[in-house]
């Protein structure tokens, strides 16, 4: 592997218009394909194979009508204090607000008068509409939405308090406020550390360009292949994260090899030989990662996971065919690294740098440290032992939106499960066998004391599939209407058993207990496909059975921490202003698993970036303590740097309007900080240490079946050239990037 990408470093270097041409031409051509070819994303949720989802394809195809794609809104009326709905006054004020919600849109079908449908409280104070219009949610123009927010508007200057809900109304405005953020703190965090600003540029140019190709590829097949709305957000948030680390580990290299004497052409031929492998295998721990997502058979996981890996794919090719290549136009510019100064004046005041004098401190006492480190993981891990799952509705909107005061109203004036109420589902090729059922489920749930109301069954026009709308007296997430879903699907299986008709349930509450049934049962699967296939890939890498086993151990250390973070801040509140979270509750049904993939994936990055210089100092000869020590040193640095970036970047989209994105983005930055510095830089030398040179034993039959990928670079040492005025291959490796 090294000997190879040293040619491709060699090559890119030396044909660097060539190769910059032909990056600039896939930007090109993918940038076309998105204009030509995107379509609208989704945010609908599906769940293959639960019952929730089957009774959604049911009543799609037995109720079309009833199921049309057109955008729908509900629009909530109140009277004003001591006021009734039904009021003379009020009356006419509905009349006119319903009338402007008409006209706002060429595209409405329908609105329908709640005073006729009998859609008022029982108290007689609130009252509320609904509205459909004939195209998607995604075709609905930025006219339609000003129209029926103008219509909202006219209705409070009435005199009523007037909110509404719904797919039709303006989705939020997209900000790049995150990636700006983020890529301003990347930038200074650079600057400080090279210390020139071709050096620091070079990452966020190729960042830039990888983030760019990726982009225009999901904006070609969002429409052909339905892929999620938040699913540029993460590509975005991996790409501009992962394509800044992996530049940034190769420059870094390039600038040591040129302090070691080497020529340009050389000195990045050879860092993309040895940094470049590293950053090739971790790359594919990421992308093993996140495609292994697929396993869930979830589709917008499935499509998230494949659109951040091939994000990543990118990165990693951009950073070792790229990256040479501007390195050949940089010159001298990139400049002498500024840790290799900062080492040699410590050398002259007799003071060790900052990387030297902690792995001292780590190994001085190495079981000591390991105790600490993973006791205080686990404490910040104990709350996710109360972790809630449950999908986004409009009662986690920001309070102050209009959809979070439409659910508000509602619960108030018609109850708490008003929001959430249950559809059931009863079937049969016999339509006078689906009568029965019917009639045998609505006996059963009248007697039973969990539905605040039944409705009487509606039939579909061939008589063979019935409705029955189930209201809650909880509220959507509540235990006690979850245990009303369990009653009524058990209740489905007696009257199967006695009608053989099939009842299913689908509904919120359906969907998130299916959608945590579905997660409990894939989340081993995953883990085992992951974890194992990344095992296996980090013992061609490090020639050891120990290191990847503790490398994985380390990264659930990390990620049940990084879920307990999780849980305390967006579920319990605690310190929740500091991330601007305005609603707390249920983390999102798709955050775990998600956060599993991804954390995983940048795990193994810095578990590479750093045991491979381990490794590496140790196949050149060094003692176990001194690899660990000569590791440490030589990349602590360049490791701290990548964790400071790829924080930033998480943390800047923290401040993302979108619940799912900005959780993401907070779990993401706490899950990188620990383990980076907590496990990867604290742990893995401590547990190194302990272990000493059975580390990096491998048994004999299993060393004579792998195959030798030379991610140290052993192979460049014996032929490549020698740097002038040197008097053999560096024993460790790349020189000092020490603090």
């Amino acid at each position: 592997m090294a000997t190879f990408l040293h040619r491709v470093g060699r090559f890119a270097f030396r044909r660097r218009r060539l190769v910059v041409l032909l990056w600039a031409l896939v930007l090109g051509l993918v940038g076309a394909a998105a204009v030509g070819g995107s379509g609208p994303t989704s945010s609908a949720i599906t769940l293959p194979g639960t019952e929730a989802q089957r009774a959604m394809d049911l009543l799609a195809d037995k109720f079309p009508a009833a199921n049309a794609d057109g955008a729908t809104a509900r629009v909530v009326l109140r009277a004003p204090d001591g006021e009734r709905i039904g009021d003379a006054g009020n009356r006419d004020a509905v009349a006119a607000t319903l009338a402007e919600v008409e006209k706002s849109s060429p595209d409405i079908v329908r609105v329908t008068d709640p005073l006729a449908a009998e859609a008022v409280s029982a108290d007689g104070t609130t009252a509320y509409a609904q509205v459909t219009y004939a195209s998607a949610d995604t075709e609905l123009t930025e006219g339609d939405h000003r129209g029926l927010a103008d219509a909202l508007e006219s209705g409070r200057d009435h005199g009523l308090t007037v909110e509404a809900s719904g797919n039709a109304l303006a989705p939020p405005e997209v900000s790049h406020t995150a990636e700006a953020i983020g890529f301003a703190l990347a930038a200074v965090i650079l600057l400080i550390t090279f210390g020139s600003l071709t050096a620091a540029g070079l990452p966020l140019l190729t960042a830039v360009a990888g983030v760019g190709i990726s982009l225009a590829a999901i904006a070609a097949l969002s429409g052909p292949l339905g892929l999620n709305s938040t699913t540029p957000a993460l590509a975005t948030m991996l790409g501009i994260a992962v394509g800044i680390d992996y530049a940034l580990f190769i420059v870094s290299r390039y600038r040591t090899e040129r302090a070691d004497g080497h020529d340009a052409r050389e000195a990045a031929a050879r860092a993309n030989g040895t940094a470049g492998s590293a950053v090739v295998f971790a790359g594919l721990t990421v992308v093993i990662a996140l495609a292994g997502l697929a396993v869930v058979n979830l589709p917008i996981l499935t499509s998230m996971g494949l659109a951040a890996a091939g994000a990543v794919v990118v990165a990693v090719l951009v950073a070792t065919t790229l990256v040479p290549a501007l390195l050949g136009f940089a010159g001298e510019r990139v400049g002498a690294p500024r840790p290799r100064r900062r080492a040699a004046a410590a050398a002259r005041s007799g003071r060790p740098g900052l990387a030297q004098r902690w792995i001292s401190a780590v190994l001085r006492r190495p079981a000591a440290v390991l105790l600490l480190a993973v006791t205080a993981l686990g404490v910040i891990a104990l709350p996710a032992a109360k972790l809630e799952l449950g999908l986004p509705d409009d009662g986690s909107k920001a309070a102050s939106s209009t959809q979070r005061k439409a659910y508000d109203m509602l619960a108030q004036s018609f109850g708490p499960g008003f929001n959430g109420p249950l559809t059931v589902t009863v079937d049969h090729r016999d339509p006078a066998a689906a009568g029965e059922g019917a009639k045998a489920l609505g006996s059963a749930l009248a007697e039973s004391r969990g539905p605040a109301a039944v409705s009487p069954a509606s039939f579909n026009q061939a008589g063979d599939t019935a409705i029955i709308t189930v209201v809650p007296k909880g509220a959507p997430d509540s235990d006690a209407t979850k245990s009303l879903v369990d009653e009524i699907r058990s209740l489905s299986r007696d009257i199967e058993s006695q009608t053989g008709a099939r009842t299913l349930v689908t509904g919120t509450t359906a969907l998130n207990l299916d959608i945590s049934d579905k997660f409990s049962a894939a989340i081993l699967p995953y883990l085992a496909l992951v974890v194992g296939l990344a095992v296996l890939l980090l013992i061609l890498v490090f020639r050891s059975v120990l290191v990847p086993v503790k490398a994985a151990l380390g990264f659930l250390l990390s990620v049940l921490a990084s879920l307990g973070a999780l849980v305390a801040v967006f579920q319990w509140g605690w310190f929740k202003d500091l991330v601007g979270l305005e609603q707390t509750g249920p983390v999102m049904s798709l955050m775990p698993i998600l956060m599993v993939g991804i954390v995983f994936g940048l795990a193994m990055d810095y578990q590479v970036f750093l045991v491979t210089r381990m490794r590496e100092a140790y196949v050149h000869g060094a003692d176990a303590r001194t690899a660990i020590e000569s590791g440490f040193r030589h990349n602590s640095t360049v490791v701290t740097v990548a964790a400071l970036i790829m924080i930033s970047v998480f943390a800047g989209f923290v401040g993302s309007a979108d619940s799912m994105i900005k959780s993401l983005g907070f779990g993401l930055a706490v899950a990188v900080a620990l383990d980076a510095f907590v496990v990867r830089m604290t742990i893995v030398p401590a547990a190194l240490a302990l272990l000493g040179r059975r580390a990096w034993s491998l048994p004999g039959w299993l060393d004579r079946i792998l195959p030798n990928v030379d991610i140290e670079g052993e192979k460049l040492t014996r032929h490549a050239p020698t740097a002038p005025g040197a008097t053999g291959p560096d024993p460790v490796g790349t020189g000092d990037t020490s603090r």
